[in-house]
């Protein structure tokens, strides 16, 4: 995809953005990372920009992008992974003020980024975009601004999509699942979350790791998926095929080995 161009990866200092950095330039392609606490991914080959970039901010999002194509050249991937996780909450205990930032970064944030690189395509007629969304924006939970921004996502995507289709520039979402990040692991460690609980209803009983999203990521980065815009890939090793089977006694147990 970045044969003539580069990637740029929000959120690539860490988590599911970094993996999916290294990964990406494991692969060969030149790859700009930006992070609103910007750090060089472990162990990737990646030109990190250098000051924070805020994605709820127009003004930073429009001067940054045209910066980093005026230093690195035309972006022809784009891979929206900066978020934050919502704050598990009662509806009546939630506060407004940690709505307002969960929807500014995750919705806002991925919709400011993705107009301001696509515009940019659609005159080059050429380009892939994937916003990382997630399962909760297609399930309930106890997180509300979160499930409400990440459905937003899959929703901006599939509009983008049908927008741009016709310009040569495909517009996809993946959505993971509960993933091994570092964000992940500090909510089991306080408690706040159970990885027994978390693995057991998904149907290969264990969670996610971060490289496996960034495999799906490079995928619909790729000439292989050049058929392919507007959807929302869940990675999430099979939690919403099996998470309605708690209903029905769990899912099944393997045969003794």
């Amino acid at each position: 995809m970045s044969a003539d161009g580069i990637i740029l990866v929000t959120g690539g200092s860490r988590g599911i953005g970094a993996a999916t950095a290294s990964l990406l330039a494991e692969q060969g392609s030149r790859v700009v990372v930006t992070d609103i606490a910007p750090e060089q991914p472990q162990g990737a080959d990646a030109i990190l920009w250098p000051t924070p970039f805020d994605v709820a901010s127009e003004p930073v999002v429009v001067s940054v992008i045209a910066e980093i194509e005026a230093r690195h050249g035309p972006i022809t991937g784009l891979v929206n992974a900066a978020g934050i996780f919502g704050k598990m909450h009662p509806v009546e205990n939630v506060r407004m003020e940690n709505w307002d930032r969960e929807i500014n970064i995750d919705l806002r944030g991925t919709f400011l980024v993705a107009r301001s690189v696509g515009e940019r395509m659609t005159k080059r007629r050429h380009g892939a975009i994937v916003n990382v969304a997630s399962i909760a924006g297609m399930t309930s939970g106890p997180i509300h601004a979160y499930t409400a921004a990440k459905a937003g996502v899959i929703q901006i995507t599939q509009t983008l999509a049908a927008e741009w289709g016709r310009v040569g520039v495909r517009v996809n979402a993946v959505s993971p699942g509960f993933t091994r990040t570092v964000a992940l692991e500090a909510g089991i460690a306080s408690g706040a979350l159970n990885a027994d609980r978390l693995a057991r209803n998904a149907a290969m009983n264990r969670l996610v790791e971060p490289i496996e999203v960034a495999q799906a990521i490079a995928w619909l980065l790729s000439p292989l998926a050049s058929g392919v815009t507007g959807i929302n890939l869940p990675v999430d090793a099979g939690f919403i095929a099996g998470s309605t089977w708690d209903a029905y006694g769990g899912l099944p147990e393997p045969p003794a080995a």
